[in-house]
Order: structure tokens, then C-alpha cells, then sequence
């Protein structure tokens, strides 16, 4: 990447890190590195290309250091590896579940993250034509987590679960009436993420027909 290029993509990541990543446009870039807007162009074509080099630049980040065939954990430590750098990345920067979800993975560095997760999936003894399914359930998941995290969509808000549930007639919700004294307790989202990791454990293990 040219030193360049680069000045521009940390500067869209402090952009979007300010304000959001609606706040990221060529104009707004342009006038956090001083040059025009037609200077940009020449390193990064247009706004979908701009997205996608920060997204590389995020999913960089998720990447081991050791190329593969050559990294010393194991495939449930290194998708559990990945897990938890895919958490860190969207807890430093919240904007970043929207551009995952929002671009496709075709860029090297996406590419290179999906496909740790199919050798991981290969090696723990997944049969191959179920590789593909399993490892969009998992890049869901995680997405989706780090989405839901950094949208607040997990906290409780202005209103207690108790609260919530108020607003409706008795009787109207018999789901949350049963599950009442396990709404009201306080969420530890990372015990509850390690918990869906090792469910996820569970389910490579099975799809492999294991049971250890």
C-alpha cells in the first residue's frame, strides 16, 4: 500500500471513528488530508472502493501473523482467536458491524478471514460440502453480535426488562412471563459470547461426528 493510500484510509477510519460512517465522503476526506477531491481518485477510485480499503484495513487486524500450515493452535483456538479480535475490532470502532454487513467479502483481506475459518472448519473433520454452510452461520453470528453490541440493541435502555414488558397488556407476552426472573438479571455479554462459542464448539464437533 502506498504511504499515501494509507494517510487516506487512516483518515476515512478517524472520520467514521468521529462521527459515523455516514460521516465518510470523499468531500469530507479530502478536507481532512488537504488535497481536492479529485486528488483522491488517484488512490482510491470512488466511495466503494474507499469502503472497501477500510474494510481491509479492519479485517487486517483479525489476520495471524503466521501463514497457514505453520500457526501452532489448534482450529478451535484459532477460530476462538478470531472471535475474539472480530469483537475487539467492532468494540473499538461501532461503525465497523455496519460495513461488514453492508460489503461483500471480496476483498483479500476478507478473503483471507473466511478462509481461515474453512481451514479450521476442514481440519476439526467437517465434511467439505458442509464447510460453506457452517462458516456463513459462524461469520454470522459474529457479525451479528458485533452489530447488536454496538448498536445498544443488547442493553437494556431507558426501561428495565421489567419495565418493558409493562407497556403491555398481562398476559399478552406468556414467553417473557415464564422467562421473567432470567430477563430481569443483569447481561454479562462476555460470559454470554464465550458461552456462544462453545455452543458453536459443539456444533462443529457434531457436524464432524465427534463427541469430545
Amino acid at each position: 500500500m502506498s504511504g499515501r493510500r494509507e494517510e487516506i484510509l487512516d483518515a476515512a477510519l478517524d472520520i467514521a471513528d468521529e462521527h459515523g460512517l455516514e460521516a465518510v465522503s470523499m468531500r469530507a476526506l479530502a478536507d481532512r488530508v488537504g488535497v481536492t477531491p479529485m486528488a483522491l481518485y488517484r488512490h482510491v477510485k470512488d466511495k466503494g472502493a474507499l469502503l472497501d480499503g477500510m474494510l481491509g484495513r479492519l479485517l487486517a487486524a483479525l489476520l495471524p501473523s503466521e501463514p497457514p500450515g505453520e500457526q501452532k493452535q489448534n482450529w478451535e483456538e484459532r477460530l476462538t482467536a478470531l472471535a475474539h479480535a472480530s469483537r475487539a475490532v467492532t468494540q473499538r470502532h461501532p461503525w465497523a458491524a455496519q460495513l461488514l454487513f453492508s460489503r461483500p467479502a471480496i476483498t483479500p483481506d476478507a478473503v483471507r478471514a473466511v478462509d481461515i475459518i474453512f481451514l479450521a472448519l476442514l481440519e476439526a473433520g467437517v465434511p467439505e460440502p458442509e464447510v460453506p454452510r457452517l462458516e456463513r452461520m459462524i461469520s454470522t453470528f459474529l457479525i451479528g453480535f458485533a452489530a447488536s453490541e454496538a448498536s445498544g440493541r443488547f442493553a437494556p435502555g431507558s426501561l428495565d426488562p421489567r419495565g418493558r414488558r409493562g407497556q403491555l397488556p398481562d398476559g399478552e407476552l406468556p414467553g417473557h412471563g415464564t422467562l421473567a426472573p432470567w430477563l430481569d438479571l443483569p447481561v454479562d455479554l462476555t460470559a454470554e459470547f464465550e458461552a456462544d462459542l462453545a455452543d458453536i464448539g459443539r456444533l462443529i464437533r457434531a457436524a464432524a461426528g465427534r463427541t469430545d
